[in-house]
Order: C-alpha cells, then structure tokens, then sequence
C-alpha cells in the first residue's frame, strides 16, 4: 500500500458545524447543498445549449431518471449501541490508500461549464485526495492537468479511436502524466439519440471544444496532413462563419496563423471521422494490455456475463455504468446492475459504480450491494458552473461529510462494515 501522505479530512460534524457557525454570521453555503437546488441554480446560470449537454439523456431519458429511481429500491437499516465515535472512509485501491471511496467520473467539454475546465476539477480532486478520472474529450490536456495535480491519483479514461496508432499515443502520454489505470468506456462507439442536443442542433466538438487530447497528439496532429473524407456542407451564412471563428479560438496556437491553414476545421473533421471504433470487440484488448502494463479497467459493463467475461480476459477492473443514462434510454440502471455484477466478479477485481450518486445515502447502498468505490458524476459539473474550483471542492466536502455521517449514524465505523445485510429491499 502506498505510503503517500492523504491531506487531512473534514469529519461529517465538523463541516456540519462550520456550515452552521457561519450561517450564524449570515453567511450561507457557497453553492446549494441538495442536488435539485444545485441542478436549478446552474440551468439558470449557464446557456441553454450548455445546460442540455450536461443535464440531458438519451431519448426520453428514463435511464437518466432510473438511475436515481432505483436507489430508492433499496432502505438502510441503521444499527444501535455501536461505538461510532470514530470512523473511517478510507479504501484501498490498486494498493493505494485514498481518503473515500469516490473517484471524480471522466466528463467530456467542461469548458461549458466554466472556463477552467479540467484544470479546476484537478486542482479541487488533488486538494481532497479524489482520483481524477481524464477526460478522453477534455478541454484541457492530460499534461495540463497532471502539473496541477503534484502526485494526487489520477486515471486516464480512453476512447477506443479508428486509429491504433492514437490509442497507443494516449495511452503513452497517460503514463508520462503518471496516471495509475486506464479505463475503456464501451457504450460510446456511437453517440446515443440525446433528445435535448438534437432540438438545439448542438453538438459541441463542432466548435472545436472538448477536444484537447487530440489536439495536443502528435500522432492526431500528423493525421490532419492527410486527405479527408468528403463530408456534408451547406452555404457559407453568418451562423457558420461564428462557428468557424469558435473551432479557430478552440486550436492551439495563433488565432491568424489557426485561420490561415485551416487545421482548426481539418481538427474537428478527423476528430467527428475518428474518434470512436464501433468495430471493437473483446479481442482488440489484447492490444492494449500489450502497449501498457497499467492497470485496465472497463467502464460501461452491465451484464454480469460481459463481467466474467472481463475476467476471463484479465481486466483488472470494472466500472458499472450506463453513462449517466445518455445512451441507451430504457437499460437497466447502473445500481440495478451492480449486484449481479458483484456477485459475478465475486471479489476477483474491484467494481466502481457510476451513475446516479448524489448524495451519502447512495454511496453507503452502492458499497453494501458490492462496489469498492463510487464515481462522481454531475454534481461535480454543477459545482463547477457553480463557483468554479471552490465549487468542486465543495460539492466533494460535502459528499464525504454526508457518506460518513450516514455511515456512522447506520452503525458501521468502517467502510469494511458496510455489507450487503445493511440494506433491505423496499
């Protein structure tokens, strides 16, 4: 285990107590404390166009609204007369010790939310010792982010492109910046039916945002010499030269130098031909084990056979996630999955849990039905619109203060404690 010095944590009582302490002088939280409250805010806050990405879902988005649903399937049973009085969240992972069990989910164009990005999220990650999962379609680079970080925990979460070549170039730069996993997200070889993006006509990497990795890839970078693919275009108006302008602004570099050689659209025309493979299969992850010896984690499993079936090709890892529920509308939510999944892997590797955790309550139910850790989704984005990095490192205070009040209050003093006989079926 490692022996990495964790920053000191703020108990459950004592964020209580200085929330309410500073309430007596007037002063309320910097961002609301209750998720809806914090969802409402930043609808008002950002445009409507940036809102709908992050909020929004597949089709009629009934998996975004399962996947807080079905927590309510499961009821804690606290235990009395238990010495409580100290109390410990801290797991293991991958032989290092971190202070909870969160990890902050990989979110692509933050930028919409605020213009730090990534570099907020890291900063904030870093300070409260939470593993930041990289974005594959970040606004800011991998490299950015890790200077920012010191030795914090991160992980680098890969998009398996048409081009081996850019995955094994990722892939590389992951472990130059000191990530410690990769993890394959599966559900995205093609973009789910969002509804919202699809009423606005908006996709954002058309503006040359969220593409940060590639665009600071060599490999990607030599790619825009050669020639592409024919696509679809339709006269020149005033709505495509502001477009234009924005995937100019997005490129690196000079903005009349970017203008002048056309690599900024070249840019956003190899990234929409490229970026995702719907071909892969559970053979190309032989591949990837034999350019990397960090550990490989598949983000997206939802069926207890493709779990054994990860074990079967020596996955170190599985995240059980349904992408927040912007996808597939209708699947299986991703707590609903979580025990078949356990019950499959039976202890072999760890198994995350993303998609619908928003508050301590859900954590505790998601580790008594199996999860080693939870990953944090958009209540991190939303602290972000909010107020920033002050906004993300509030959003995570909070969670661990709420995860181990509801750990303590329900009689377990340690995350070993939390098992599957805490909960009860509703």
């Amino acid at each position: 285990m490692s022996d990495k010095k964790m920053p000191p944590q703020v108990g459950g009582n004592e964020r209580q107590r200085d929330i309410y302490i500073a309430g007596a002088r007037a002063k309320k939280p910097l961002i609301p404390i209750s998720f809806p409250e914090m969802e409402k805010a930043v609808s008002k806050k950002i445009p409507l166009r940036a809102y709908a990405y992050i909020a929004g879902g597949a089709g009629n988005e009934e998996s975004v609204k399962s996947n807080r649903s079905d927590f309510s399937r499961w009821r804690i049973i606290p235990r009395m007369l238990r010495d409580v009085s100290n109390r410990d969240t801290s797991v293991e992972l991958f032989g290092k010790k971190l202070t909870s069990p969160f990890l902050l989910s990989p979110i692509g164009v933050l930028e919409l939310a605020h213009p730090q990005a990534d570099l907020a999220v890291a900063k904030a990650a870093a300070a409260n010792d939470v593993p930041m999962i990289f974005s594959n379609q970040a606004s800011r680079s991998m490299e950015e982010c890790s200077d920012a970080m010191g030795d914090s925990d991160r992980w680098f979460q890969l998009y398996w492109s048409k081009s081996d070549d850019l995955v094994a170039s990722l892939v590389k730069r992951a472990e130059n910046c000191g990530c410690k996993a990769i993890v394959v997200t599966l559900d995205t070889t093609m973009l789910g039916w969002r509804t919202r993006d699809l009423d606005l006509a908006y996709l954002p990497f058309m503006e040359g945002k969220g593409i940060a990795q590639y665009t600071s890839d060599p490999v990607f970078l030599k790619m825009l010499d050669e020639p592409m693919e024919q696509t679809a275009s339709g006269p020149i108006n005033a709505a495509a030269i502001k477009t234009l302008i924005k995937m100019t602004k997005a490129f690196p570099g000079s903005f009349i130098q970017n203008l002048r050689s056309g690599l900024p659209r070249k840019a956003v025309q190899k990234f929409i031909q490229i970026y995702s493979r719907p071909s892969l299969t559970w053979e190309n992850l032989e591949y990837l084990r034999g350019i990397t010896g960090l550990p490989i984690l598949l983000k997206g499993i939802l069926h207890r056979d493709d779990a054994r079936r990860a074990l079967e090709y020596g996955v170190d890892g599985i995240i059980v996630s349904n992408h927040g529920g912007r996808q597939v509308d209708g699947s299986i939510s991703s707590i609903a999955a979580l025990p078949d999944i356990a019950e499959a892997v039976d202890g072999k590797i760890p198994v995350l849990l993303d998609s619908g955790i928003r508050g301590g309550a859900d954590v505790f139910k998601a580790l008594a039905l199996g999860a080693t850790a939870v990953c944090i989704g958009r209540p991190y984005v939303y602290g972000l619109a909010l107020a920033g990095e002050a906004g993300v490192d509030e959003v995570l205070k909070n969670l661990q203060a709420d995860f181990e009040l509801t750990m303590g209050l329900s009689g377990c003093k340690s995350v070993s404690e939390i098992k599957r006989e805490c909960l009860v079926r509703a």
